[in-house]
Order: structure tokens, then sequence, then C-alpha cells
């Protein structure tokens, strides 16, 4: 049986994180992103130059700030359409995270709330649930659907490129911690994708694709324009 926990304070809820990245601070070592070539490369934000990642920030401007992160102490708002709050820790919010192959995101998930269909097309993703109940899955390409309910203190790992979800069936929030072995692995919202990309998919297009009328489509498209999140 699962062990459950319940999260009381922001120390213990550190605590969580801090089991929870030297849990998975061996994926790194399976990184989808080039080895390092030196001890640190904290991101250059600023530089002009982007040749696959970011350049090293020059070592002597380097702190020890660059190397702590306190981003995911509070979870970001929840009040959306799909109910999922995320707080991201990958390189372009914790630039010492450059060259290690690694992010950690916080998702925070309001009652009945969801994470939407997505991918991430350059990361494998484990996820450590640490509050709340999830119905979780992901599909593979021969469309076999694997999903299990979590329970707190269950992990599940969602290989690279393929399209995971997730909902919030519990009656509070539920809280996620997401490991990805890329500092950057990139994400592709699948339904914001399909009906608000620029331009947008013809209609007759993704009719066809989902056997409906244009019409469907056009009320679909309309509860996503203008851009919602």
């Amino acid at each position: 049986m699962a062990a459950k926990f319940s999260i009381k304070t922001t120390s213990s809820f550190f605590i969580d994180l801090c089991l929870t990245v030297i849990l998975f601070f061996t994926l790194s070592c399976f990184s989808a992103d080039p080895d390092p070539l030196q001890d640190i490369c904290v991101a250059d934000l600023n530089s002009t130059i982007h040749i696959n990642g970011f350049p090293c920030k020059p070592e002597r401007e380097v702190t020890s700030d660059d190397f702590f992160y306190s981003g995911l102490m509070n979870g970001a708002s929840t009040a959306n359409p799909e109910g999922f709050g995320l707080k991201l820790g990958d390189v372009t919010a914790f630039p010492g995270l450059n060259t290690q192959g690694l992010t950690v995101n916080r998702i925070d998930l309001a009652p009945g709330g969801i994470i939407p269909f997505h991918v991430h097309p350059r990361a494998s993703e484990a996820n450590f649930l640490l509050e709340g109940k999830l119905f979780f899955g992901f599909i593979t390409t021969a469309d076999v659907l694997y999903a299990k309910f979590m329970e707190p203190g269950e992990l599940n790992i969602i290989p690279r490129g393929l399209v995971h979800f997730a909902a919030n069936v519990g009656p509070g929030k539920a809280i996620v911690i997401a490991i990805l072995n890329s500092q950057n692995p990139g994400i592709a919202r699948i339904p914001n994708n399909l009906f608000n990309s620029t331009p947008t998919i013809p209609d007759y297009i993704l009719a066809k694709n989902f056997r409906v009328d244009e019409k469907v489509i056009a009320i679909i498209k309309s509860k996503f324009a203008p851009n919602i999140n």
C-alpha cells in the first residue's frame, strides 16, 4: 500500500521536495541534454547568442544564489479553465541548471482540475505526488493508455515525447513535483496546438480529423480565443 501523508507546514513541504530532488537526481545521469564540459555553467539569460542552449555567465559573476531557487515555495494560480497552475524550475527560471540536464517543476491542481494533454519533446518525466489524489496517464504511439489513480507518496514515469495528462479526483487540492531530464524540456499543449495556433488550422482539416461538423470545431475554437491558457 502506498504511504500516506499530508503537507502541513512550509518546512515539511521542503523536506519532501528535497527528498524528491535527491530521489530523482539520478534521472539527470540519463539526461537527454549534452554532457557538461565544465563543473558549472550558470546560464547567461541576457546573452543574444543561443546555440542549442545558453552560454555561461562569466565565472567571476557567479554567486551562491545562482544555485539556490525559491520559486517553488508557492503554487501558481489555478484560476483558469483547466484549474491547474505551473511553477517552472527550468533553466529560464533557475539559471544554475544550465548544462545539468535537469528541470524541477511544481504543479498545483484545484479540485476537479486537470493537467491538459501535452508532450515534452526533449525529456522523460517523473512525477511525485505530494498531496491529493490524481488520475494520471499517458498514451503510446500504439494508442495504448497506461493510467492509474495515484495517492500521496507515489511516483510515475512518462516516457519521452508521449502524450500525457492528469485529473484531480480528490476532494481537495493536489500538488505534484515533476522532474524532467532536460534543462529545457519544452511543452506542447495539444488542445492549444490544435485549436489556438497562429495562424489557425483550417476548420475543415480539424473537422475531418475529429469526424465532426465544422460548426463543432468553430465552437471549440471560440472557447480558446483569445489565447485562453
